[in-house]
């Protein structure tokens, strides 16, 4: 049985992972043994389920045409249980239960813990409907040249193990270091996003992916820290919150096959702005979902 939570996303129906027929199962990892900088993500799954909290009186969720109940069909389903102190544990465990909801018809929107989550959620894609189109948005390419594992290193394991759709694939926000002649990821840098426009971007993304899934990962730290304070490697020169939501919503129609949002960390966020920002793209995350129905 999964762990329990305080509260659900969004007052969604607690479910167990294998005792659902919604379309969308929400889960979490509260994980953060891969961070590099400050801890406190592993509080993040629980912190955005709260500030959702702020988000249920509206009948749908502006700017939307509908209302997200009456295309789909959600649940939340707690945090995955796995062995605390244990990143093997944790990649084994994520990763079975999400091929598990995967294999049964479910797509999957998971709420981090720090971004070494996306890992194993992407080889459970993987192994279920082959590789992805990603759409990574984050301050950095999490591509490092590392031997060991941490937070920074998914993106090249990614790309080593076949597990994402490189031509297709598409990294949104970046404003730090990567090796450009050798970078095998088409990159969106924040001055860019800032400059030319949420719609010029997304017009963009829709080029380089296409018509194929997309799986989309959401670090926090693509907005800049004045948005979202709340996270364990901040970098000025971000997305404001605006930019970011008009940018998601301007990608209505995508056929996104699963999503994460990860990186908020409570104990650097002070009023909850971070976990708030988090919430709301999480929920515009299931309305983008839904947008294709």
């Amino acid at each position: 049985m999964p762990a329990r939570t305080l509260t659900t996303f969004m007052d969604l129906p607690y479910v167990a992972p294998g005792d659902t027929d919604a379309d969308v199962v929400i889960q979490g990892v509260a994980f953060d043994l891969a961070t590099t900088a400050r801890a406190g993500t592993r509080f993040g799954p629980d912190a955005i389920r709260m500030a959702s909290g702020m988000l249920q009186w509206e009948p749908r969720r502006w700017p939307w045409d509908f209302a997200l109940g009456e295309r789909l069909r959600a649940a939340d389903c707690g945090n995955v249980d796995f062995v605390v102190g244990q990143t093997p544990s944790m990649l084994a465990a994520v990763e079975a239960q999400t091929r598990a909801l995967l294999r049964a018809g479910r797509r999957v929107v998971t709420l981090g813990g720090d971004h070494y989550v996306t890992l194993p959620l992407l080889r459970a894609h993987h192994g279920e409907r082959g590789p992805l189109a990603l759409l990574h948005f984050d301050a950095h390419t999490d591509t490092d040249e590392y031997s060991h594992d941490h937070h920074g290193v998914m993106f090249r394991h990614a790309a080593e193990q076949g597990l994402v759709d490189l031509a297709h694939s598409v990294q949104v926000g970046i404003r730090t270091y990567y090796e450009v002649s050798t970078h095998r990821y088409t990159v969106l840098d924040a001055d860019w996003v800032s400059s030319a426009g949420a719609a010029a971007a997304a017009q963009r993304i829709r080029t380089v992916v296409g018509e194929r899934p997309v799986y989309l990962s959401f670090d926090i730290d693509c907005l800049d820290p004045a948005y979202a304070p709340g996270t364990g490697t901040p970098v000025a020169g971000g997305l404001s919150s605006n930019l970011a939501l008009q940018l998601v919503r301007s990608l209505r129609g995508l056929m996104i096959a699963g999503a994460d949002v990860v990186e908020v960390s409570p104990p650097y966020d002070p009023g909850g702005i971070t976990a708030l920002a988090g919430a709301t793209l999480a929920l515009d995350i299931l309305y983008l979902m839904a947008s294709r129905r």
